[in-house]
């Protein structure tokens, strides 16, 4: 199995740089207010710094990235919608009347929308270049009965979204993610269940809004698909073949390459935040790339932002996916780098200081 592109993705994963972390520190630290008045924006702009290797970063240049695969999970009866919904959604997004479309254009940001399994033909959207096509195959297999995709498969699309990164990186300042694929709440569910340890009960949320009875057998075809597939948490590739997903696969190899190409990448929700997971566990340096947009109603979502060690910019009750929370989250990015570029020092604008 050749996985040149990934091994050589993670070796070019630096870390931020520190020295630039110290000059931009030294700068917020002096201006106009009282010290770290702006609280975690001023956190923001250090991170932003350190990604960038400049004290005047820019991120003028937007791009959300939404991942889009289906499940064959959802034959198990894990959603209130059927599979076919996950094609509608991509030409609404192409057609630019979606949630994310409507956000996205509010950030100032492009929505590039890649074709990583969804079960339905989209060549003629990929023919005019309406989205990427990087199709893995026309979604996963059911997990509940075995392994949802191969190893091959597995490192196949992690690499399609290291692709899209490479593809992306030169007219991109700054990377977001988002999703889209009905059923998708049942892999990242499983798939934060293996990696972090954690019974199934605590990390599975109602997805598009399961009743009581319903979350119920969502939990149950959980806890039997993990203990059938088996996945080694020590092994993030077996992880996710054994029970993951397409797009979940390609958010993580665009996050690392977003993170190898030195650019800052802002994590959408549940979904974004396991494919962040996934390439924290595969890559640890590109923990330092990411943005975690916001806090999800899906409970599964914490248990992953505790293991990756982030804290949310926001919580604004967001259960949509497609790279929403991300697209609303860009604001405070671009009111970081304003505080980090704009803002004066004491001395430059000649203001007594405390004494």
């Amino acid at each position: 199995m050749n996985m040149d592109l990934l091994n050589k993705t993670i070796n070019a994963i630096k870390g931020q740089d520190k020295a630039i972390r110290t000059q931009a520190k030294e700068r917020l630290d002096q201006l106009i207010m009282p010290h770290w008045a702006l609280g975690r924006m001023m956190d923001l702009a250090l991170d932003l710094a350190g990604i960038c290797g400049t004290v005047r970063p820019t991120v003028e240049r937007k791009t959300i990235v939404v991942m889009a695969g289906d499940h064959g999970i959802t034959a198990a009866g894990v959603s209130l919608f059927p599979k076919e919904v996950t094609v509608e959604m991509v030409r609404g997004f192409v057609n630019g009347f979606a949630g994310i479309n409507v956000l996205a254009k509010q950030a100032g940001a492009t929505v590039k929308i890649v074709d990583m399994g969804v079960a339905g033909d989209l060549t003629e959207l990929a023919k005019r270049g309406n989205i990427i096509d990087q199709k893995i195959a026309p979604g996963t297999a059911n997990f509940a009965v075995g392994a949802a995709m191969s190893r091959e498969q597995a490192t196949e699309a992690i690499e399609a979204g290291i692709r899209v990164a490479h593809e992306l990186a030169d007219s991109t300042d700054l990377f977001g993610t988002g999703d889209m694929g009905i059923g998708n709440t049942s892999p990242s569910s499983a798939m934060v269940a293996a990696f972090c340890q954690l019974p199934v009960a605590e990390v599975v949320g109602r997805g598009t809004g399961l009743d009581d009875a319903q979350l119920e057998k969502k939990i149950i075809i959980l806890e039997k698909a993990l203990v059938l597939n088996h996945p080694d948490p020590a092994d993030p590739i077996d992880v996710l073949s054994k029970v993951g997903g397409f797009e979940i696969a390609g958010i993580a190899g665009l996050i690392l390459g977003a993170a190898a190409a030195g650019k800052p990448i802002v994590i959408d929700g549940f979904i974004s935040t396991v494919g962040a997971l996934l390439a924290g566990r595969l890559a640890p340096k590109s923990k330092e790339y990411m943005i975690a947009a916001h806090r999800s109603v899906e409970k599964g979502q914490l248990a992953a932002l505790a293991d990756l060690g982030k804290e949310p910019l926001l919580d604004l009750q967001f259960r949509l996916g497609e790279g929403t929370g991300a697209a609303v989250a860009m604001n405070l990015v671009d009111g970081a780098v304003g505080i980090l570029t704009e803002m004066a020092t004491f001395s430059e604008a000649a203001v007594s200081e405390a004494k």
